[in-house]
């Protein structure tokens, strides 16, 4: 149970970035964000991503276009702006922070 419990707040604390790195590859529509989080098991409610989107384009991370679909209503096509850029930058440089202060942690572990 308590190694559950931290598993869940490890990929809620990175769920913010992951997005940002999908949706800085290109115009994206939210359920093709959704399939990437899932394939790599991080989003299990879809609930959970259009609060975060909102989020992000509150801050102004995130702009988005309506884009008209063959088979049913417009779709909503997200990109980042030049802030977002900028934050995802930053987290890019976090992470590899990170990545390199566990890998530390761990071969001092096995010492």
């Amino acid at each position: 149970m308590i190694a559950e419990n931290t598993q869940i707040q490890m990929r809620k604390g990175i769920l913010e970035y992951c997005v940002l790195s999908i949706i800085s590859r290109g115009e994206i529509y939210a359920s093709d964000i959704i399939a990437e989080l899932r394939s790599a098991k991080l989003l299990v409610v879809e609930g959970t991503l259009y609060p975060l989107l909102t989020r992000l384009k509150n801050n102004g991370l995130l702009s988005y276009n309506w884009v008209e679909s063959t088979s049913g209503p417009p779709r909503k096509y997200y990109t980042l702006t030049e802030v977002g850029k900028d934050i995802l930058s930053q987290l890019d440089q976090t992470w590899q922070e990170l990545a390199y202060a566990v890998g530390v942690s761990q071969e001092g572990a096995k010492s």
